[in-house]
């Protein structure tokens, strides 16, 4: 069986079309599917536009969650509540085309590997999220622990072994491309260009996007304490510099009155101080929330195949 988690949030109007494209996408390379569609928290008809589908198609499962709980944890749900022995991930926007579905699901059943990940070539339309996206990958490559991650989002395919592996993982702040990377196994990739959305505006706004980078570097790289260390003997060397400066100014009676301290107080030690505060304060927030051990999410509602039931 082949699994499709599907996260939606406040998009009654793409859910036609999305259905239109994902069945037959699927149909083409196997019949023996289900489609999982996570409703996370939406306020518009979502949920209504879902049951109706599942009338027709009764291969369709709806997890209505209690909230909005952000875009990782809808498909974490999603995940957990999968049955098929070759698991896929997709958002619900359409800028994943399903179509690539079928190379993915080739690569898993003819080439052998366990997970295979849409790298990102580019964006149709005219973006300035293309250029922010690309130079997050490349400082999350080179400074983060995944040297081998490509420029990956949500949007792959997994095996049962690969799904049970990262399912175990079970960290509070989660972002599953890294996550996915982490438990090895055989990966490939499938290169595609990301759509522009069928209808309606970004469900991740650039606070959400860089809530949801500080969240891949913060929990899997070692940089940003690198970078405090570096600063910090930087700074030290530069103060201990100023300080020989401002003794032999002094001396010799050309120092100017009043400068010194504030300079070498201020600019120095207290930029320093502070940046290594807002550092270590994201990661003791990480650490805070890891040891509350709150569920990732809450189910409202389950709704089965109607086949199924």
């Amino acid at each position: 069986m082949f699994s499709l988690v599907v996260p939606i949030y406040n998009e009654e109007k793409l859910i036609d079309e999305l259905l239109n494209r994902i069945v037959p996408a699927i149909l083409s390379f196997t019949s023996d599917f289900e489609l999982i569609f996570v409703d996370d928290g939406s306020t518009d008809n979502s949920l209504t536009a879902l049951r109706g589908w599942q009338q027709k198609e009764k291969r369709i499962k709806i997890i209505s969650l209690s909230k909005n709980f952000g875009h990782q944890a809808a498909f974490t749900a999603g995940l957990e509540y999968s049955r098929g022995d070759i698991v896929g991930m997709m958002d619900g926007d359409l800028q994943d085309p399903p179509e690539i579905l079928a190379e993915m699901f080739r690569k898993i059943t003819l080439e052998g590997y366990d997970i295979v990940s849409g790298r990102k070539t580019g964006r149709k339309g005219k973006s300035n999220r293309t250029f922010f996206s690309s130079l997050f990958h490349l400082f999350f490559r080179n400074m983060g622990e995944m040297k081998e991650m490509g420029n990956y989002g949500n949007f792959s395919m997994m095996t049962r072994n690969a799904l049970s592996a990262l399912l175990s993982l079970k960290e509070k702040v989660r972002y599953l491309p890294g996550m996915r990377t982490y438990v090895g196994f055989k990966q490939g990739e499938v290169e595609f260009v990301r759509d522009d959305r069928y209808e309606g505006r970004p469900k991740m706004s650039f606070l959400k996007l860089f809530r949801l980078a500080s969240d891949a570097i913060f929990s899997f790289s070692k940089f940003p304490l690198r970078l405090c260390l570096v600063l910090g003997i930087l700074g030290t060397i530069v103060f201990m510099a100023a300080g020989i400066y401002v003794v032999v100014a002094k001396i010799y009676g050309f120092a100017v009155i009043g400068w010194s301290s504030t300079l070498l107080s201020i600019y120095f030690l207290g930029s320093i101080q502070l940046l290594f505060l807002g550092v270590l304060g994201e990661y003791i927030y990480r650490n805070y929330k890891e040891s509350q051990n709150r569920p990732v999410y809450f189910v409202k509602q389950y709704f089965d195949s109607p086949s199924e039931k």
